[in-house]
């Protein structure tokens, strides 16, 4: 093999593992902010359609849930704490906060939307 091919395969080898290099960062990046607002979840807005007080349920119409990848839908959750559901009734748009814990998705706070 010449000079010529030879530098051009070094430098070749060289571009190739700096772009592997900014690419394995870039996706870190992107993992890191993932995470980031995986750790700190956003109240989220529905509309209530039942409340069952005495077993601290709550029927919530939601948007998209981004930090438990949940699309939109009704669903009944369970709350932390039965106090919170004195504060909604059934149309009231809320505010709310939801977790999964121990494969459960509990409600930990929620508040009439202003």
């Amino acid at each position: 093999m010449n000079k010529i091919a030879s530098k051009f395969l070094i430098a070749s080898a060289v571009s190739i593992g700096s772009l592997l290099t900014w690419n394995s960062y870039a996706q870190s990046a992107n993992n890191h902010q993932h995470d980031h607002s995986a750790s700190q979840p956003a109240l989220s807005d529905g509309d209530v359609r039942k409340v069952d007080a005495e077993n601290g349920k709550v029927t919530i119409k939601h948007g998209d849930i981004p930090h438990l990848d949940m699309p939109g839908m009704t669903m009944v959750f369970t709350v932390t704490d039965k106090a919170m559901l004195a504060n909604v009734k059934a149309d009231d748009k809320v505010k709310f906060l939801v977790i999964q814990e121990a494969g459960k998705l509990l409600v930990t706070e929620i508040q009439p939307a202003k």
